[in-house]
């Protein structure tokens, strides 16, 4: 038993749960915890962000390079209100974050006292958990509980903390609990589940693997599945990197930020092993196909699209359990289609990649990421087209680890989760890709990166719009309102915040300013980077949609898109034609 101030037994309790450190702004009602991070400071590092929205999405990316809880905190009124656009990205994205609030001392609670607000209400929408401490010797115990509740359900804890009780010196106790964060058992799959899948793949002419996030972490065994059963595989965006993607049975995403092979491949797939998920646009999928679908939550089965075969299961225990029965499927035509249709994908990014003749596209940008990436680096990519690029182009086939705000898209991500990448996995290099519009919101961020001696690699693709917007009004026929944005030097605003500026617009650039941050990084620099990447104001490919394919969308429809986004389908033809072609060959 040892006294203290609450504030300080509060940090304790996050060091007990291997937070190492925490985002935040002062502020009166807050001060007392920040007074505790100062007392444990060789602990629990204090990470001072210029706007508390910036902690708040850190704090999310942490726990979604990790799986270990991110923490943020918040004054009173407009400190709290701050946080929502991180809490939101982690509740909707389904990771774990505690968000410690501060609220006016008690005796001033209800008495429309200065930046007072009811805020408990505000937060019941977000958190698996809210609550407002009473005590100041209970506050130990609310954040035990909190952390055990965020991880449990996988979602957003909130603990309101009055002014007073912080400050308030407690007999503080450690708890004796393990911190258990995971389930520790071993899951039985039914042996009827395994059977009536075996049936269902093995009937099955073009079966195809739609992974999600409940899938990462689990790479060697959905590996093992694909190559043992001979199924492409496919994931969900936020779950990028569950299979490499130089694999070949890789072939891509669906929808605006997928791959031709991706899309192509669901129009002629016949079953879907649908597995660890809720995606949100699976009700676009051709309605013909049979599911599978396979989660532990029997909440999320179902919901998105209706589903022939549901297993309530955690997905990397299912694939083991089919993986055991020993059975297998030959690689046959459809698998050696979908495989020829990605590589001619991949080869057809790679010209763009090597094509600057009418200003420079982003897949030279990627693909240089590509040549000088480490196999641990983390990737924070932002919403908007940038997206699309880095979904499409960076490398995932090591121990990479990538985070993007997924069922939220908040505009914004891409610097914060940058940010997190450096501290939570600081023995490799962090890269952040950012549109303007997005860079432009959280910019002032840099400086942390520069106080904290952070050398993130920051991205930021700049072609004076609000690209997936704009994209999106062409495509409404709207008058296109709102979506120029007016321009900034980002190199030099990065200078004057004290980190170290580039442009590029050219491949010539592109090359000459990479090898220049080879070499600075070589050289133990502790500055953050960016790189102001001017590209022209191209759409990026639709992939949503990509009629192709005579046969099913005529003639006309294909000869308009290959037009509009410069494609010869003799280089890329369908997978329709690959699979004939294939046949043909077999």
């Amino acid at each position: 038993m040892t006294k203290m101030i609450a504030g300080q037994a509060l940090i304790k309790v996050l060091e007990d749960w291997g937070v190492d450190h925490i985002y935040g702004v002062p502020g009166g009602s807050i001060n007392h915890t920040v007074e505790g991070l100062y007392l444990e400071k060789d602990k629990v590092k204090y990470i001072q962000v210029r706007h508390e929205e910036v902690g708040a999405l850190a704090a999310s990316a942490d726990a979604k390079f990790t799986g270990k809880i991110g923490v943020a905190f918040g004054s009173a009124g407009p400190g709290a209100t701050h946080l929502f656009n991180g809490l939101y990205d982690a509740k909707m994205d389904h990771v774990p974050l505690l968000a410690l609030v501060g609220q006016v001392p008690q005796e001033n609670m209800n008495t429309n006292y200065f930046q007072e607000m009811d805020e408990g209400p505000m937060f019941s929408n977000v958190a698996v958990y809210n609550r407002t401490v009473t005590t100041a010797e209970q506050i130990p115990y609310v954040i035990n509980q909190a952390i055990r509740e965020a991880y449990k359900q996988s979602g957003v804890a909130v603990v309101i903390l009055p002014e007073n009780l912080t400050t308030d010196e407690i007999d503080y106790v450690p708890t004796k609990t393990p911190k258990v964060v995971k389930n520790n058992f071993t899951q039985t799959i039914n042996p009827e589940d395994v059977e009536n899948s075996l049936k269902m793949i093995k009937e099955a002419k073009h079966p195809l693997i739609y992974a999600g996030r409940g899938l990462l972490g689990a790479k060697d065994v959905l590996t093992k599945f694909s190559e043992q059963f001979n199924i492409p595989v496919m994931n969900t965006v936020p779950a990028t990197g569950v299979i490499s993607t130089d694999h070949p049975n890789f072939i891509g995403t669906f929808g605006r930020l997928g791959s031709k092979s991706g899309f192509e491949a669901l129009q002629h797939t016949d079953l879907i092993l649908f597995l660890g998920s809720e995606f949100p646009f699976a009700g676009l999928w051709p309605k013909d196909v049979k599911i599978i679908d396979v989660n532990i939550n029997p909440y999320d089965i179902g919901k998105t699209v209706d589903v022939d075969y549901a297993v309530i299961a955690d997905a990397k225990s299912y694939l083991q359990a089919l993986i055991d029965t020993n059975e297998t499927l030959p690689a046959g035509v459809w698998l050696k289609a979908n495989q020829k249709n990605k590589a001619n994908w991949d080869h057809w990014l790679d010209q763009l990649a090597k094509d600057d003749s009418e200003g420079l596209n982003p897949e030279t940008v990627t693909s240089k990421i590509a040549e000088i990436a480490g196999p641990n680096d983390t990737y924070g990519v932002d919403t908007g087209n940038v997206s699309e690029w880095g979904v499409r182009g960076l490398p995932m086939n090591h121990n990479q680890r990538f985070a993007i705000s997924g069922l939220f898209a908040t505009m914004g991500f891409g610097l914060p989760s940058g940010l997190a990448g450096a501290l939570s996995v600081p023995d490799s290099q962090a890269w952040s890709l950012s549109g303007d519009g997005g860079f432009s919101m959280v910019a002032p961020d840099i400086i942390t990166e520069v106080r904290y001696g952070l050398p993130v690699i920051n991205i930021v693709f700049s072609n004076e719009r609000l690209g997936f917007i704009y994209y999106e009004q062409v495509q409404t026929k709207q008058h296109l309102y709102g979506v120029d944005l007016t321009s900034a030097d980002w190199a030099k605003v990065t200078e004057g915040l004290g980190g170290i500026g580039f442009t590029v617009k050219s491949i010539k650039d592109v090359d000459e300013v990479f090898a220049k941050i080879k070499d600075l990084q070589a050289s133990g620099n502790k500055k953050p980077i960016v790189v102001n990447a001017v590209i022209k104001p191209d759409d990026p490919i639709a992939t949503g949609f990509m009629p192709l394919d005579a046969k099913l969308y005529g003639q006309d429809a294909v000869d308009e898109y290959s037009k509009k986004y410069h494609i010869d389908p003799k280089e890329q033809p369908s997978l329709g034609e690959l699979l004939r072609e294939q046949s043909d060959n077999d």
